[in-house]
């Protein structure tokens, strides 16, 4: 009996562990990732989600968990590694968030809309036109499966970056230059139909002050480009959030890799 209860002693010891570390990992991207990850998100939510997605990668990975080390320096060495781990594969995310954002405020600001400030899912307060495709990106992410999406993603971390493993400083670098990169490409090609429609509006508006000086073009054009801005929004919206869902999911199923 008694050598029973040691034996299971060390499996709940070794298991334990494993979920220690797991959880770890999987917590630090839970508080970055899309739609889970927002401050309008409870922390109790946040919590049980994050049991959920450890219970769900755990069997994956407990093969690949050596035994605790008896030293408190290489447990907290571990610890810390999957908690940098946790946070960088979730920023990589977030920056998809962030590229709606661009999009968003660039158009605003392109159709004379920056000044109306809506809600936000984040911390700082967007135009109302960030807003509107920010919420409408997330809910899209959510009715396509992202919880299977992000699990799968979870689980491709540890393939990059194996348990107890500290990031390169050199790939880290490499590869958030690269997203960062990508995510300013985005936004600006989520914003182009806004920044196109602007621009021949300024034009126009300025051919025909040109050729009439004594009207107050400003006072005419004003209204035109808000309407045609929201117009435009309810005409490209679709697209635009097809194009990103495709660019996010397409890197969640092949992270820092190229996006057929």
């Amino acid at each position: 009996m008694t050598l029973a209860l040691a034996d299971f002693a060390d499996l709940a010891t070794g298991t334990l562990w494993g979920a220690l570390l797991v959880f770890l990992r999987i917590g630090a991207m839970m508080a970055l990732i899309p739609a889970f990850g927002e401050q309008s998100v409870p922390a109790r939510v946040k919590l049980g989600l994050t049991v959920a997605f450890t219970l769900i990668v755990l069997p994956a990975t407990a093969p690949h968990i050596a035994e605790p080390p008896n030293e408190t320096t290489a447990i907290l060495g571990l610890a810390g590694a999957e908690i940098v781990s946790g946070l960088f594969f979730g920023m990589m995310l977030r920056l998809f968030i962030m590229a709606l954002q661009i999009a968003g405020t660039i158009a605003a600001q392109s159709t004379s809309l920056s000044q109306l400030f809506g809600g936000s899912a984040g911390a700082d307060p967007l135009p109302a036109m960030g807003h509107v495709l920010v919420i409408s990106g997330l809910a899209l992410a959510a009715l396509l499966g992202l919880h299977v999406r992000v699990a799968a993603y979870m689980l491709q971390s540890y393939d990059l970056v194996p348990i107890g493993v500290l990031p390169m400083p050199g790939i880290v670098a490499e590869a958030g230059v690269a997203e960062v990169t990508r995510c300013f490409s985005l936004g600006f090609t989520l914003a182009a139909p806004f920044v196109v429609a602007s621009l021949l509006y300024n034009v126009t508006l300025g051919v025909i002050n040109r050729a009439m000086p004594q009207l107050m073009v400003a006072f005419v054009g004003a209204p035109a480009i808000t309407a045609g801005g929201l117009a435009l929004l309810m005409i490209s919206a679709p697209f635009l959030l097809s194009i990103w869902s495709d660019q996010f999911f397409g890197f969640m199923a092949r992270p820092f890799g190229p996006i057929q």
